[in-house]
């Protein structure tokens, strides 16, 4: 009997990439499955999921604005719409399970679903989860999660600890450091630091990389540096007129595997997937959380390992002050670099999309 699925959310490629990974997972264990993907219209979720082979439908919902806008008039109304879609959704599709991942949609298809007694799950990426899941959790069924501790937001029952599902390719690295580093033209003797900016760009951390450039040239550190849309122009000018072949600028790296196995030092966002691949990678991090996402979720997952001595958090205000210090002290002491890279391993999930499939088909008492 064939198993259909709805998965919900996006937004963010943060939420879309574990999405994507749970959907593969599930197709690898089900042979008869029909999976549909449910997400915010006009959103990245609409086009990065049919290029990986999967339906969605897209709802008319968006979150609340910040600041003071007439847009915020409009939200009880999409999401009274949201609502009545995905009830029209579910009794279309009549699905055995429906997964929330977080996003703009995931919160009304988790609601609808369980209010037509349709089995649900939440998976919680963060250490600090967001409004709209601490109140669907008395809702649903099971709650997947990455962080130790969860009990202090969800139904204790609930939680099952499986870690955030990663891109498979950053698990599956079969190539060497030094290939890495031929794959960028760059010095396999020289050290390396990657710099992720985020898909759009983290400005904080481009206009700090921006500002001491000259650091890693008087070094002689390699470096490689995801700027994002939004910074890459600028970036672009302040290196093409470096005679150093050393400083690499990338507006979006899609070999983010070759770009991880290359780095010996990795300074990043700390978005949960963001972080949940980098305790695989296992290398030496520096991590500057962005302020203006929901609860400040960013700081609060960087401090759940910054707290093991996994990583090294510099706070987004004081980046341009103190990024080249703490960078430099970093790069001069190998046993801080060992301890920093030992400790994030430890709390690495791996197959934590095979454990979010066994919780799946445990609820819906799925027999391979």
């Amino acid at each position: 009997m064939k198993m259909k699925v709805i998965i919900s959310g996006g937004g963010t490629g943060g939420h879309i990439f574990p999405a994507i990974a749970i959907a593969n997972a599930l197709k690898k264990r089900v042979n008869d499955i029909d999976i549909l993907f449910v997400g915010a219209q006009g959103k990245m979720e609409m086009e990065k999921v049919p290029a990986a082979g999967y339906e969605i439908k897209g709802l008319w919902i968006s979150g609340l604005q910040r600041r003071l806008t007439y847009k915020n008039l409009l939200f009880p109304f999409k999401v009274l719409s949201s609502i009545f879609s995905s009830k029209q959704i579910i009794k279309a599709f009549k699905p055995d399970v429906v997964i929330g991942v977080g996003g703009y949609a995931s919160g009304p298809m988790l609601k609808a679903a369980s209010s037509k007694g349709v089995p649900t799950v939440i998976q919680e990426q963060n250490s600090f989860p967001g409004v709209t899941n601490k109140i669907l959790s008395s809702k649903v069924n099971k709650i997947c999660v990455a962080y130790e501790g969860m009990e202090k937001f969800f139904p204790k029952d609930k939680i099952v600890l499986t870690g955030n599902p990663v891109r498979q390719d950053i698990i599956d690295v079969t190539f060497t450091q030094e290939e890495a580093a031929i794959f960028f033209g760059l010095n396999i003797n020289q050290k390396t630091v990657i710099v992720i900016g985020g898909s759009l760009g983290a400005r904080t951390i481009n206009e700090s990389i921006n500002n001491i450039l000259p650091f890693f040239i008087n070094n002689n550190i390699q470096l490689i540096w995801q700027t994002g849309k939004n910074y890459y122009s600028i970036a672009k000018d302040s290196t093409d007129n470096l005679t150093n072949s050393s400083i690499k600028v990338f507006e979006f790296i899609n070999q983010m595997n070759y770009a991880y196995k290359a780095g010996d030092i990795i300074i990043s966002r700390a978005g949960a997937i963001a972080i949940s691949e980098l305790c695989l990678v296992g290398k030496p991090v520096i991590l500057i959380p962005s302020p203006n996402v929901a609860e400040d979720h960013q700081t609060k997952n960087a401090l759940s390992l910054s707290n093991k001595s996994a990583a090294i958090v510099v706070k987004d205000i004081d980046a341009k002050d103190s990024l080249e210090k703490v960078l430099s002290q970093l790069i001069s002491d190998k046993e801080k670099q060992k301890e920093l890279s030992s400790n994030i391993k430890l709390m690495a999930h791996n197959n934590a999309a095979d454990k979010i499939v066994e919780v799946i088909l445990n609820l819906v008492k799925y027999e391979s």
